[in-house]
């Protein structure tokens, strides 16, 4: 009798160990990483980072030099390579490019995600797409370039027309005082040539404003198509800030991403 109790013991606890080791392990969640563009800053991306925090996700958005496309998506892959476990890696504007680069060589990126973005292929400039298409009208809204002592110069939207060309659909106050602090980008940089973009082997993500002045809807549309994104939303209506003016749908896309099986 004590036999059989002893058999059926063990087959139980067998049986126990069994179903306790086919459970599946915790999916862990992978970290978003933010990548600002010209004429904006980190800060750009709170209301995003907000609603990614409180879903669970951890959050770094990084200080994009706005220098060169090579020279940032370097500090940007820096960030990556310190980072364990995968990574949802998102920009915006000139940001894009930026992670196109940045992703190369890191394998724990996991997803890019273009937010009103661009995402060259080798030997395009961000100059050159957002004219392939009408609409911009970035050129007649800047400031008077600032000559650096290298001979190089900085861009600026002039404060004045910052509200309309760069956040239309953000209140006004709150558009007064991102034209403040504003981050300049070297003209450089939006005529640096882009080397082999991740997005080829990487899934992608786009999600853009239907009234973006800054690159026009079409050119997004163009290279989403070109970039076989995974999903693409258009939000009517949405300014070059798109990230900024309708954070909830920023950060649907980017959960989207990071939780796809990709």
């Amino acid at each position: 009798m004590k036999a059989i109790t002893s058999i059926a013991f063990a087959a139980a606890l067998i049986g126990s160990t069994a179903a306790v080791s086919a459970a599946p392990a915790t999916a862990v969640k992978p970290t978003v990483v933010l990548v600002h563009g010209a004429f904006a800053d980190s800060s750009s991306w709170d209301g995003v980072a907000a609603k990614l925090q409180a879903d669970g996700y951890s959050v770094v958005a990084a200080a994009n030099p706005l220098r060169s496309v090579k020279g940032d998506a370097e500090a940007v892959s820096s960030v990556v390579k310190g980072i364990k476990g995968p990574v949802v890696l998102v920009g915006h504007s000139y940001g894009g490019a930026v992670i196109s680069t940045a992703a190369q060589g890191n394998a724990n990126v996991k997803s890019l995600v273009y937010v009103a973005a661009f995402a060259p292929d080798a030997g395009e400039n961000a100059i050159e797409l957002s004219g392939r298409f009408p609409g911009s009208t970035l050129g007649g809204a800047l400031a008077t370039p600032v000559t650096l002592p290298d001979g190089g110069k900085d861009l600026y939207i002039d404060q004045s027309k910052f509200h309309q060309q760069f956040a239309a659909d953000v209140p006004k106050a709150k558009a007064q005082l991102m034209a403040v602090g504003q981050r300049p980008i070297a003209e450089a940089a939006l005529k640096e040539a882009a080397g082999a973009p991740a997005w080829k082997n990487v899934p992608s993500y786009f999600v853009y404003g239907t009234a973006d002045k800054n690159i026009p809807a079409a050119a997004l549309k163009f290279m989403a198509e070109r970039a076989q994104s995974r999903k693409t939303v258009e939000v009517a209506g949405a300014s070059h800030v798109v990230m900024t003016s309708h954070p909830a749908e920023v950060a649907k896309l980017i959960e989207q991403a990071a939780t796809a099986q990709n």
